[in-house]
């Protein structure tokens, strides 16, 4: 995927202020304009505008997108890192999939998922409830199974009386409740944006993420977790140590288990009412042949065993 430099679209510097930002969109789409322009791209050009102009214009996204563009290096594809905005802080918005897919899928990746929360943005009259506000954190899977208090750091994206956008940087400390899952919300009644008048504060809500983890992957309540074994474990069976989040245990590996396959610990995985599964995928390792003996062995097993994996193929040996 490509990157797009949208300060490059709309010809002003990184540091340029909101002002200039919206001075040189309104130059640039009555130039490209496509009922306007006589320019062969210029309804590509117009659409690459709007989308710049969509993110620059926005100081929460705009400085997002800084962060994001700071760590790319030009000559290269583009994919955005996993969870590339967790720990900035949002008002309500977003895009639904019909706005996000007028643009391009550099846009989509990015800022294609909405983002409001429950109730974002309610007021009436003088007296007007604070907009909700929300977050992406990234929490260890370890504290999903035992609950956790945490504190967690998030940048506040603001823009200054000369028209610059800056970050504040807002510490709060969390509760995390056992069982949570990803993709899970955690609220912060009156955390949000002050209301007008006598009404109150909107709320902050936290939408949970796992940092990687070395072991394993998570997928709604349930883990899995590649386990390498050995041919001769996978071709005999065995009896073999298995890691799980809450200590190891024994498992039994099956004679004649194949690559991939998938057992199942029940009740392993992240705790609810109903917990998680642990699933554990066999990885066969296959040992080196860096020695004389490793590789006379070798020529044992091709010379006494009657095994082609590609005779299916009717291809030959």
């Amino acid at each position: 995927m490509e990157f797009k430099d949208y300060y490059e679209v709309m010809g002003v510097a990184r540091e340029a202020t909101q002002d200039e930002i919206k001075r040189a969109y309104r130059k640039l789409a009555r130039k490209y304009h496509p009922d306007v322009s006589k320019e062969s791209d210029a309804e590509e050009r117009f659409k690459l505008l709007g989308e710049a102009y969509e993110v620059l214009k926005d100081p929460e996204k705009r400085a997002a997108y800084d962060q994001l563009g700071a760590n790319w290096q030009g000559g290269q594809d583009f994919n955005a890192p996993p969870d590339w905005d967790a720990g900035f802080e949002f008002s309500g918005g977003g895009f639904t999939a019909g706005e996000s897919a007028n643009y391009s899928d550099f846009f989509e990746t990015l800022f294609g998922q909405a983002r409001a929360a429950p109730g974002a943005g309610r007021s009436g009259g003088f007296h007007a409830r604070g907009q909700d506000r929300h977050a992406k954190i990234l929490v260890d899977l370890q504290d999903s199974f035992q609950g956790a208090t945490r504190a967690i750091t998030l940048q506040v994206p603001e823009l200054t009386a000369d028209g610059h956008v800056t970050t504040r940087t807002r510490t709060l400390n969390i509760k995390i409740p056992k069982g949570v899952r990803e993709g899970q919300k955690i609220r912060l009644a009156g955390q949000g944006d002050p209301g007008a008048g006598r009404a109150g504060a909107g709320d902050l809500y936290l939408e949970i993420d796992f940092k990687p983890h070395p072991l394993y992957r998570a997928v709604a309540h349930d883990l899995y977790l590649d386990l390498p074994i050995t041919p001769w474990e996978a071709a005999l069976g065995a009896t073999v140590k298995v890691p799980t989040p809450e200590g190891v245990v024994d498992l039994k590996v099956p004679a004649g288990s194949a690559q991939g396959k998938k057992m199942r610990l029940k009740g392993r995985g992240i705790p609810a009412k109903q917990p998680g599964d642990l699933y554990v995928v066999l990885q066969i390792a296959l040992p080196k042949a860096n020695t004389e003996q490793a590789k006379k062995l070798y020529q044992q097993m091709q010379s006494e065993l009657d095994f082609n994996p590609r005779s299916h193929m009717g291809v030959g040996a």
